[in-house]
Order: structure tokens, then sequence, then C-alpha cells
């Protein structure tokens, strides 16, 4: 790509001072992305910094047409000239960490093949070296990433995983959602630490219920989708039909990269367009080994298929997906290893570096200095063994060393970070440094909770991250009356987590559970005996949905004098009405037009 094609917009700052004088030339996109960051530090015996602004504008115009062939060139140069050095050195330092990040999701229906697609890109990556099908037996061959004893039993994710992993130079920060819809506030909050996303559609079932939900999720957030059309190696719909389904239903132009050669008994491969080959199934497994071959042996019909598809829809452009207006789409068998690759590949290519995040402040880009992130999951016991729980931070600016003294927004006190961790499900490492689109975990006792924003000058806060009022309410009753400080705590920790909400009644002394959907009551129960040695039944209650007050003093007390017995507190003390029906929800508004009835609450 040409220089001058390159939207490049230049500013220059120069400060002036007895004992040095400091030039800082920036050179970026016009929306301000950061992509390429370059030091320069020279030192010279000069009366003006007019010397230094030469040199280092030289050095930007040999280095703008060394990186010209680059799409998007952003260059922040810095020199600094000393009069008390006698000498002139020159150092050019390139750090990638921003644009060398890809922070993606993988969204889909229970049962669309997520998880099997989610240790196969692992395996590309070199993560692991044996990818455990969600059907293999024994405890040696489990999904890595479902590693909660839940997951394990029935075959499907229920919490949210990280994992990270390299591949020719590029981070991937994986994120494993949950498909169920019980899940789908953990699912939520995951999507908004994320820069993409990849949504994965079963051949033969094309878009559920499920997939659309999470898409919707997606399209808020304007957040770019990569779109991978899953089990082509088993009877399906036409492909056809599968891409008209997902521009239709989704209003999304679609963009194929790939096309099936065959699906079902007749499935001999996949073409993809870029290079012109077909990736063909080997052996008696009929899984994609690495052999590749030009188009020439396809049927007419799907040769002739491929050509129309490839002429037919739009062609792919870069800046229509990252707006969240064109989804590209490739065809595959997670199962199989095909499509796999390619997937990787078009997540490093056109797949987003980090992007700003909103907060009180407006956007915060990953060109800003200050170390800045927010928790989105707290995640209790992935270690039973030492009862460990952990934060989630995506890093949103600024480059992270460890050790680092950060504040949280909900504790208002430094807290230094001696142990971040970058994970692998629930296996970890210590991390010495983070970037901007980075997940790492901080070990705490308590202190951080999901909506926190960490920084070093606790000024800004990030925004997005509700609760949402739960559908189904159940009393916690023990079934051992002495484990009532057990029983607190374990709410406590998972209400923290988000896999419940926890309400304190005004009066009576049961408290009372909230969740979204039936799984989570089943997990709570699974995670209270295995994770607390807590054995506990859950009662009916005699409220439907929750709702958070918000108002004037006087009319919130004049409304509680009434409602005293529909009254409770959450795990902040904050007022919730427990209605019966929705029908109370709209009755109660109706009679207290001055208190406000919340079906979210910001973390």
């Amino acid at each position: 790509m040409a220089v001058e094609n390159a939207a490049l917009s230049v500013s220059t700052k120069a400060w002036a001072s007895r004992a040095a004088d400091d030039v800082v030339l920036y050179i970026g996109r016009k929306d301000g992305q950061h992509i390429v960051h370059i030091v320069a530090h020279l030192k010279a015996e000069c009366s003006s910094s007019f010397l230094a602004i030469i040199s280092v504008v030289s050095m930007i115009v040999l280095l703008l047409t060394r990186y010209a062939s680059r799409q998007e060139i952003v260059i922040s140069c810095k020199a600094g000239v000393d009069r008390a050095s006698g000498w002139v050195y020159r150092r050019a330092m390139l750090s990638h960490a921003a644009s060398d990040r890809r922070t993606f999701a993988i969204i889909s229906h229970p049962d669309a093949g997520k998880t099997t697609l989610t240790e196969k890109l692992l395996l590309q990556g070199g993560a692991i070296h044996l990818a455990g099908e969600v059907k293999a037996r024994g405890q040696a061959r489990r999904a890595r990433s479902d590693w909660m004893k839940i997951e394990q039993q029935r075959g499907i994710s229920v919490t949210s995983s990280v994992m990270t992993f390299q591949k020719d130079g590029i981070t991937f920060n994986l994120l494993d959602t949950p498909g169920h819809e019980d899940f789908s506030e953990d699912t939520y909050r995951t999507l908004t630490a994320v820069d993409s996303a990849v949504m994965v559609i079963d051949a033969a079932k094309g878009i559920e219920p499920q997939t659309r939900k999470l898409f919707e999720v997606c399209r808020l957030r304007s957040v770019p989708i990569i779109t991978f059309i899953n089990k082509v190696d088993r009877e399906g719909r036409s492909a056809f039909e599968l891409l008209d389904e997902v521009a239709d239903v989704l209003a999304l132009d679609v963009s194929p990269q790939s096309w099936p050669v065959g699906m079902g008994g007749t499935f001999a491969g996949v073409l993809d367009f870029a290079s012109g080959l077909i990736s063909r199934p080997e052996g008696p497994s009929r899984e994609f080994l690495g052999k590749r071959e030009a188009d020439a042996g396809m049927p007419a019909d799907v040769a002739e298929e491929a050509e129309l598809a490839h002429g037919g829809y739009p062609e792919f452009d870069l800046q229509a997906y990252r707006n969240g207006d064109l989804t590209p789409v490739y065809f595959g068998s997670a199962l199989k290893n095909f499509g796999v690759s390619e997937l990787i590949d078009a997540l490093a290519s056109y797949a987003p570096p980090p992007r700003p995040q909103p907060s009180d402040q407006g956007a915060i880009g990953p060109e800003r200095e200050e170390v800045t992130g927010f928790v989105f999951k707290v995640q209790a016991n992935m270690d039973p063994q030492h009862r460990d729980r952990i934060a989630f931070m995506r890093m949103v600016s600024g480059t992270f060393r460890r050790g680092m003294k950060l504040t949280p927004s909900g504790l208002g006190k430094p807290i230094a970070v001696h142990s971040p961790i970058l994970f692998f499900a629930q296996d970890r490492e210590i991390a010495d440094t983070a970037e901007a689109g980075d997940i790492i975990g901080i070990p705490n006792h308590g202190t951080l909770r999901v909506g926190d924003t960490l920084s070093e000058k606790n000024d800004v806060r990030f925004t997005g991250l509700p609760n949402f009022a739960p559908e189904i309410l159940r009393r916690v009753a023990l079934k051992d009356p002495t484990k009532t400080k057990q029983l607190r705590k374990a709410l406590d920790d998972l209400s923290e987590e988000g896999v419940i909400q926890v309400f304190y009644p005004e009066i009576g002394a049961q408290w009372i559970v909230g969740v979204v959907g039936q799984l989570q009551l089943e997990v709570l129960i699974s995670r209270l005996e295995a994770e607390y040695k807590v054995e506990a039944m859950l009662e009916p209650a005699p409220f439907a949905t929750a709702r958070w007050l918000k108002g004037p003093i006087d009319a919130l007390e004049e409304f509680a004098s009434f409602n005293r017995a529909n009254l409770a507190r959450d795990r902040d003390g904050d007022m919730v009405f427990l209605a019966k029906s929705a029908w109370d929800v709209g009755y109660q508004q109706e009679r207290n037009p001055k208190v406000a009835f919340s079906a979210t609450k910001e973390r």
C-alpha cells in the first residue's frame, strides 16, 4: 500500500528545558488506532531541538518506506537532545504489542461444535498436543476448555474459559463462552472483553435460537464476526441455503471464503477461494492431514456452485467486516480439522487489534500510556486444592509489568499485583508483562469484583457490565444448619462470579438466589457440594422476578413502608423489589411514579 494512501496524520510537540530538548512526533491513522510504536533516542550537542527534529523526520521517512506495505501505520517517536552528552546515538524499537493481539470469543448454540473447535484451534496453535473430544471416554481425554466437574460430566460448557496461545508472531486470547442460554449473563459479560467473535453454525441446523441471541449481543457492541459453518462432513443443508439464512435472519452481508466439495456421504474436501486449493480427507477417519490439491478434480456441479458463490456474493471488505456489516464465511469440520487453519489465518489477518473501550471519560484506546483494565469475570476454586479466587482482567491500555500497583474502583486504595496469571483453561503461568488486549488473572481474597476498573491513577471507570434481573427465584435451605457460615461464604463467592444473584430479605431468615436459567441452579448445588462441602436444597419462593429500586429517599421510604415483605437487599446493600409477577411490577410502577424499577444494574 502506498504511503500516500495510508491516511496519515502528523503532529509534533516540543518541550525545551535547560538539560534537554525533547521532541515527540506522532504519525498515525486519523481514527487514532495504535498499530506500530517506534521510540527513538538521539543525543547531540546542539543549542536547539531543530537538529533533533530533522533527524527524527529522516528516520521516519526510512521507516515509512520500510513499512509502506502495511495497511495501517501508526508511529510514535520521541527524540531527546542532551547538551551534556558529547556523542550521538540512534536506537529504534518496534513494539507490535497492540497490533499483535487478537482477543476473540466463540459463540454458538449448544452442540454446534464450539468446544471442539476451541480444542482444534489450540491444537493448531501448538498450545496442546492432544485434543480431547467432548464425547471421548476416560479422564485423559476430557475437553481441556471444560475443566469443571459438571462440564466434564455433561459435555457442555457452563463457565467462560480463557486460553492464550501464539502462532506466527500473533498472540491469540480465546474466550470460550457457555453456549447454553441459561448462562447468557456470563456470556454477555465475556463479550464485553473481546474485540471480535467467531460464530459457529451447525450445517444441518443453521441458525438456532441461542446463536441469534448471542449475535444480537455482538451487534449491540459492534463486535465483528467471522462465521464458521461446521460439520460439513455430515449430511446437512445446502451451502447456498445456509448463506442466505445468515444474510436474511441476521441482516448481514455474507462473503464466502471457502466452499464444501460435497456434503455428508459425498464430502471430498473444502475449496479455499484465496489459494484455489482443496483440502482433501485422508485415512480411515477421513480427516484433513495436510493434503491440498488444485481444483482440477472437482465434480462439475460443485465447480459450478463454487464459481457462482465466488462471483455472486459480495467480495470481502475489511472495513465493512470491522464495522459489523459483513461476515466472511468459512466452511469446515472442526472434528476432522477442515477449515481450522484458514480460520486462524483469517483471525490473524482480518480481526481487529485491541479496540477502544467505553468509559465515563469517553472511549479509552490502547495507545493510552496509563495501565487500565476492567474485571469482567471472577472465578473461585479453579484449583480446588488451593481454594483460589481469580479476577479476570481485560487490559485496555498501557503495558502492565509484574509488581505494579493498580487501584480498583471498588476499593479506592492501590493493590500490588505480584502474581498476574496467563491462562490455559485451568492451567496457568505467571505473566511478567501484559499489553492491551491481553486477559490476565489477578489472585485476590474478595477485593476485586466483576465490573471493577483497575488503573494507575483511579480516575476512569469502564462501563457496560450490567447485572440482569433474574427470571427464577429460589429459597436456599441447609440440610445441616451448622453450616450457615460456609453457605454465606459460598453464596457470596458465586454471586461475585456472576453464577447467581443473592438477595437477603428484609423479613425472614432464608436467603433467596436468583438465576436466569434452570441449569444455573443445578450448577449451584453441584458446586456447593463439590467446592464448599455444603449440602443444600432449593425450595420454591413466592416471587417470580426482581427489580432494583432507585429514586428520592422519601419516595423509597414510603414505598418500603407498604411493601416490607417484598423487599430485600443485594450483595451491595441496594434495595430490591421481589415481585410475584410481571403484572405486580407494572402495578407498583403505576402507584409509585417517583420510584424507578430497573431490570438491570450497572456493576
